[in-house]
């Protein structure tokens, strides 16, 4: 039998018992270390096998790239890749929709106007930051200068047409704002063509040719209208009140549900990318030919994808937040990895949104509201090498560049980056707008496509950690914002009395979650005093 005991009047274990419960807490703590090793890897399971998928695709590249394999094997060989890619363009619809919609309805339309109003600054004013580090990189490396004699005749590259106004760019930005069908948007885009009509003729009686622009729609999701239309119809059900919280509700249970299939999704990542990646490597014909010849255009890019993501957007974040941007990033290792591997912001949206929230405490309302917007149109690395492209262009042509074209490459890039799809060589077409603007041939695009797969996986990451790191400044302004209206909502008076209310913390827990969120640091200080 066990021995039992009395302390207050209630039977206690007996001394065998006690050691016994001794031993276990012994024995407890002797496996803590191992136990926080184990926590450590759970935790961080997903960077490990994300970075792991990374090297293991560079070695996996390198060996079959000694097989000499045909198109259909290489073809068959990037199959889970593949996968990926399809599972992660999957999701982007349901994402982005139904997080704008639970997002603009879940925030206050004045709190909504003005943090869209911070963002939109932060976006505009990053995004010309890196058009200028782009500008000033180009004109000090000079990637263009005594590479006149390269063309696409010596590398073995097919010519990249293109002969879009830069008018016409511009009107299809802001066709695609209001798709005329949000069914066809989901898989089609506006785009502006020409065709040749005949108007007259000539003196001498042949035929006379005009160029009219024609409407087309391409394959491809219309990420921008998409975003705007879920945003106004949050809001609009947010003015319903009442009458829009079935609906409300109804979005926020599929935005959640969304983010379990994206938990399950992530799971595939490693294996997803170790294929993406040793593909990439199989797919590469001549790349020291490559690289040694637009060696210069390469490292300016990826120079200023270091100078712009590694020191000018943590230093906004400290001055703003004054917070150590670095330990904020280190959270965001996974979805780094996946935009390395991916070249596509579109694609590593589920992951950030999953990151940001788990792993920096960001916000669901703030996240799941700007971190689709960002993915849709905050391009920072995109124009940073679009820049430098349009001078490294300017260069190979020998054409002088004054402050007046270089400004309007700035304001070029900036916009054009806007409208930038978030997928793989996206930012490509885009340069055409600068070139064109500028008076400069678009036939030496094919250069920039040339090692585009190289320099878009930096320009990739950098605009997921632009993103990421303007969900931190708004998180950020928004908690100041909360402390400054509690601070005023608490008054002088309320803080006198605080003790002497505090035997009705319990009830208020009960009926006012505000109430509780504001006096939680007075809590310890009133159960003392009731005690």
């Amino acid at each position: 039998m066990e021995e039992k005991s009395e302390i207050n009047g209630h039977a206690v274990p007996g001394t065998g018992t006690t050691d016994r419960i001794m031993e276990k807490n012994a024995k407890k703590k002797k496996k803590s270390t191992g136990e926080k090793v184990v926590m450590f890897l759970r935790r961080n399971m997903m960077v490990i096998l994300t970075v792991t998928g990374v090297l293991v695709g560079v070695g996996l590249g390198m060996m079959v790239r000694t097989m000499n394999l045909s198109r259909a094997h290489i073809a068959y060989f990037a199959f889970p890749g593949e996968m990926l890619l399809r599972m992660l363009k999957m999701i982007i619809l349901p994402l982005i929709v139904c997080s704008l919609i639970s997002g603009a309805a879940s925030l206050d339309t004045r709190s909504l106007g003005k943090l869209g109003g911070i963002a939109v600054t932060y976006f505009l004013a990053t995004t010309l930051i890196a058009s200028g580090i782009g500008v000033a990189l180009a004109f000090i490396i000079k990637p263009g200068v005594g590479a006149g004699s390269l063309n696409t005749n010596s590398l073995a590259l097919e010519k990249v047409s293109s002969n879009k106004e830069a008018a016409d760019s511009f009107l299809d930005l802001a066709r695609n704002i209001f798709p005329a069908n949000l069914v066809a948007a989901s898989f089609r885009t506006y785009a502006t063509d020409y065709k040749m009509v005949a108007v007259g003729n000539t003196t001498n009686g042949s035929l006379l040719y005009e160029k009219v622009p024609v409407g087309t729609d391409l394959e491809s999701m219309n990420i921008l209208g998409l975003a705007l239309f879920a945003m106004m119809f949050g809001v609009a059900l947010r003015k319903l009140g009442g009458e829009g919280e079935e609906l409300i509700r109804f979005f926020n249970a599929f935005n959640e549900a969304t983010m379990v299939l994206v938990a399950w999704i992530m799971w595939y990542v490693p294996i997803g990318i170790t294929f993406l990646v040793a593909s990439k490597i199989v797919e590469m014909q001549d790349v020291v030919l490559l690289v040694t010849s637009l060696g210069k255009y390469i490292f300016a890019s990826i120079l200023g994808h270091i100078i712009h993501g590694g020191l000018v957007l943590p230093l906004i974040y400290f001055c703003i937040t004054r917070k150590n941007p670095f330990t904020f990033l280190v959270g965001l290792i996974a979805p780094f990895t996946t935009a390395f591997a991916t070249c596509s912001s579109s694609a590593t949206l589920p992951s950030m949104i999953k990151c940001v929230e788990e792993n920096n405490g960001v916000d669901k309302r703030i996240s799941r509201f700007i971190l689709p917007i960002g993915a849709t149109v905050n391009m920072d690395g995109a124009a940073i090498f679009q820049c430098i492209a349009a001078v490294f262009i300017a260069q190979l042509n020998d054409r002088e560049l004054n402050a007046g074209v270089i400004f309007t490459i700035l304001v070029m890039a900036t916009a054009s980056s806007i409208g930038a799809a978030g997928v793989p060589a996206g930012g490509i077409i885009t340069i055409a707008i600068i070139l064109e603007a500028i008076g400069l041939p678009t036939n030496d695009l094919s250069l920039m496509l040339a090692v585009d797969w190289i320099v878009d996986r930096t320009t990739t990451v950098v605009n997921v950690e632009s993103d990421a790191l303007g969900a931190g400044i708004l998180h950020h302004i928004n908690q100041q914002e909360m402390k400054k209206q509690q601070l005023r909502q608490e008054g002088g008076e309320l803080t006198e009395v605080r003790v002497e209310v505090a035997a009705n913390i319990q009830a208020e827990e009960e009926t006012s979650p505000l109430v509780t969120h504001q006096n939680k640091d007075a809590m310890p200080e009133a159960v003392e005093s009731v005690l």
